[in-house]
């Protein structure tokens, strides 16, 4: 199939000199769930933002299934929902009035029972009537969510969409990610919660200074760039590591009771089974032993902190 986004040798610098992206190519795929990640400044919101039609590209190109955003920008804007960082700012509107006027902005009839079905499948039935001052933030989250689906999207951009939001409501919103996902809709995310990603993405995106450093499949991407460490418990104090396997590149811990062990996560068998078996032959004997693997933070810190 046809990526539903496509992006093309796309570049912003504005009228400071500031190069805020740098020659971007991306394809996003229909009906995954794409997480995009970087620092703050990364130019994450400017690739959000060109693509949804508020800021104007300084070269490249986009296409959003087939449609130009600038040639056809009516067509790519109706195609597109997006809940951005900032809180609704509409405090004397109930959360009724504020969704169904989002929708005849894109020239949509009204459909109450649309607006009806997407207020319930946010738990914001019971405060359709409430002024949006009188909501919690995690109410106005989903306020958010709500103007973005009201006229029926097949794209969703989320910025920082739990941004200030507890834990408990944060799970809430993953499960109305994968919903919408299930339904048909293609997501793209940013985050600063790292574990949001690696819970809930199909695909990984990591942008730093402007430009797009890697492209992944969630799961390749570990597998890749992931590391993991084998801890051995030892039964006594370990002076310092033999001379016949320094090559295995083992640390010992401050106190000397525990050797570390790290390997990629590709042919670790091979690597585990001959390892104990040099350890055995050296007359070194453990207790337990335990695995920890790299997480998706660790692997994006990595990733950005590596010279350009």
């Amino acid at each position: 199939m046809p990526p539903t986004i496509s992006v093309a040798n796309l570049s912003k610098t504005y009228a400071s000199g500031f190069q805020a992206l740098k020659g971007i190519d991306l394809e996003i795929r229909s009906g995954e769930i794409f997480a995009l990640l970087g620092p703050n400044g990364a130019g994450k919101t400017t690739l959000i933002s060109i693509i949804c039609g508020i800021v104007s590209p300084s070269g490249g190109s986009v296409h959003v299934n087939g449609h130009d955003i600038i040639t056809d920008y009516r067509t790519t804007r109706s195609l597109i929902g997006l809940v951005p960082q900032e809180l609704p700012n509409n405090a004397f509107e109930s959360v009724w009035d504020t969704v169904a006027f989002s929708r005849g902005l894109f020239g949509k009839p009204p459909n109450p029972a649309h607006i009806e079905k997407v207020l319930r499948d946010l738990s914001l039935w019971d405060k359709k009537d409430n002024r949006i001052m009188t909501l919690s933030g995690g109410m106005k989250r989903r306020v958010l969510i709500a103007k973005a689906l009201s006229h029926e999207p097949r794209i969703l951009f989320l910025d920082e969409p739990t941004a200030g939001v507890d834990v408990e409501l944060r799970k809430d919103m993953w499960r109305i990610v994968r919903d919408l996902r299930d339904s048909g809709v293609t997501i793209i995310l940013t985050t600063h919660y790292i574990e949001e990603a690696e819970e809930m993405a199909d695909r990984i995106g990591v942008i730093n200074n402007g430009e797009l450093i890697l492209v992944e499949d969630k799961s390749t991407l570990m597998h890749k760039l992931g590391k993991k460490q084998l801890i051995l418990q030892l039964h006594h104090p370990l002076e310092k590591i033999p001379s016949a396997l320094a090559s295995r590149g083992l640390t010992l811990s401050d106190d000397a009771m525990e050797l570390v062990y790290t390997y990629d996560t590709q042919g670790e068998r091979t690597g585990i089974t001959s390892l104990l078996a040099e350890l055995n032959e050296a007359g070194i004997k453990f207790k337990d032993l335990s695995t920890t693997q790299s997480s998706l933070e660790q692997i994006f810190v990595s990733l950005v902190k590596r010279p350009s």
